[in-house]
């Protein structure tokens, strides 16, 4: 199999060199539930060249409906692990690691990234990924999720301090918002990996009204 063959619509978009270069490129992925397995699905097939899933948790039967990277046969393996193989599965071109940790411990690793992306529901954690890209100086993207509405920020210059953080727990959330937010989450990824222009330091947030129109709205975040 020949790697031409396997991304032809995305050469077509924007050319060989460009494609080769996604190829050198490297991002974390911290969190593999909703947001995370649709981040792998999305970003894994499209030419990266090395992806790094971290996540301590373990599948179970209610992530299911809105975690598309599980199966009935998951349910009790570690998130991380089976987003690996499956992306393993899809995609000849690129190589893939589960770290079945914690954040805290991740963080101390000698690794080094172009890119990470925020896939957790944690917003405590969201500030120390805050923390951990400014010390290594890469950006990062965040994305949150709840009910039939999310949000999504490329930060790069502006800190997530400006958010209240709290031990909020996500209420009810349904499947297709998930993988709304998260596939303009990786649209985001694509685009910088790829050399494209990005709106950075902008919060996107995205809601249905009580009329069932999708709704976005767009806030400038205060830099550092």
């Amino acid at each position: 199999m020949k790697q031409s063959e396997y991304f032809t619509r995305q050469i077509q978009l924007w050319g060989k060199e460009t494609q080769e270069s996604l190829g050198e490129k490297k991002i974390a992925i911290i969190g593999s539930g909703g947001l995370g397995c649709t981040l792998a699905l999305a970003l894994g097939t499209s030419g990266i060249g090395s992806i790094d899933m971290v996540d301590f948790d373990t599948v179970s039967l209610h992530n299911i409906h809105r975690q598309v990277a599980f199966t009935l046969e998951d349910e009790g393996k570690n998130k991380a692990e089976v987003v690996a193989s499956l992306l393993e599965s899809k995609n000849p071109f690129v190589t893939v690691r589960a770290f079945d940790m914690n954040f805290d411990s991740f963080k101390v690793l000698d690794n080094s990234y172009d890119l990470i992306l925020d896939a957790t529901d944690n917003l405590p954690v969201r500030e120390e990924i805050d923390k951990y890209a400014k010390k290594i100086d890469i950006p990062w993207i965040y994305a949150s999720v709840e009910e039939f509405n999310g949000q999504v920020c490329f930060f790069e210059k502006a800190g997530f301090g400006v958010f209240a953080v709290s031990d909020h727990t996500p209420a009810g959330i349904t499947a297709p918002i998930v993988m709304h937010i998260g596939s303009l989450q990786a649209n985001l990824a694509l685009r910088y990996l790829a050399g494209l222009s990005v709106a950075k330091d902008k919060l996107y947030y995205l809601y249905f009204n009580d009329d069932g129109e999708l709704v976005t709205q767009k806030f400038g975040m205060p830099k550092l």
